[in-house]
């Protein structure tokens, strides 16, 4: 069967936008002034475009008063922005001096961290090196919650995610750990009384196991002579568990799609 390659991706809600004055929203507005220009900030501070253009959105709005004016090509402080730049920047650089100098120091890093991940990937993976993490920082304190549902990071309290797939929320900061192959796969006991698919548009005339909040139909993705194709596919039975799915694909109850 044909597969598709998804990214694990890590994430921080603390980037989130909470407050107009917060530190990001200030670095970004320096960055595109010294640098010239949305595009060149964004890549100097590793940011999406737009993640970068809702902070300085952000930030006029908490100040009042535009603080660039924006062209095609080039971004230049108003005569407010210019104040407001002179202003801040030996303000912002130190306090990015004491935030760095605080990481740095490995012995007081304490407190509870809470980490999200899927189940399969939070048994298999995540918990293996908490206890070497654990060793390294002996005054903190690990929550894993195992979910297999992209849920909101702020609203459950989340410090930090792994997530398979794409990221469904843009104001969060994601970094790819590896790339996953994902595969459509059965059990033996299937295939002898439904026959094995050939091909990925056979399988609209099989049954497979749907994630949970799906409807009657799905749409699995699939790469066929060089382009990506969505085929519908129906079952009876639907989970938000991955583990659950393997379970049912291993009985034989349909055909599954999940990572390698």
């Amino acid at each position: 069967m044909a597969t598709q390659s998804l990214d694990s991706v890590i994430q921080h809600p603390e980037r989130r936008y909470v407050e107009v004055e917060r530190l990001d929203d200030l670095e970004a507005f320096l960055a595109i002034i010294e640098k010239g220009s949305q595009a060149a900030a964004s890549r100097h501070l590793r940011r999406p475009l737009q993640s970068l253009n809702r902070s300085l959105l952000a930030l006029e709005r908490a100040v009042g008063v535009e603080l660039v004016k924006r062209t095609t090509r080039r971004s230049e402080p108003t005569e407010a922005g210019r104040v407001f730049y002179e202003r801040i920047r030996p303000a912002v650089a130190a306090i990015i001096e004491a935030r760095n100098e605080a990481v740095n120091i490995r012995g007081e890093v304490s407190g509870l961290l809470k980490i999200g991940a899927p189940g399969l990937f939070a048994s298999a993976h995540v918990a293996p090196i908490i206890g070497h993490f654990l060793k390294l920082y002996p005054n903190v304190e690990i929550e894993l919650r195992a979910n297999d549902e992209q849920v909101d990071l702020l609203a459950e309290g989340l410090d930090i995610a792994v997530r398979i797939g794409e990221s469904v929320d843009e104001s969060l900061v994601a970094r790819r750990l590896h790339a996953l192959r994902v595969v459509t796969f059965g059990a033996p006991s299937y295939f002898s009384e439904h026959g094995r698919p050939k091909h990925p548009s056979d399988l609209e005339h099989h049954h497979c196991i749907l994630r949970a909040g799906a409807d009657l139909f799905d749409n699995w993705p699939f790469h066929i002579g060089g382009k990506l194709e969505a085929i519908p596919v129906r079952g009876r039975f639907r989970s938000n568990s991955a583990a659950a799915i393997r379970v049912a694909a291993s009985e034989g109850v349909g055909l599954a799609r999940l990572p390698l």
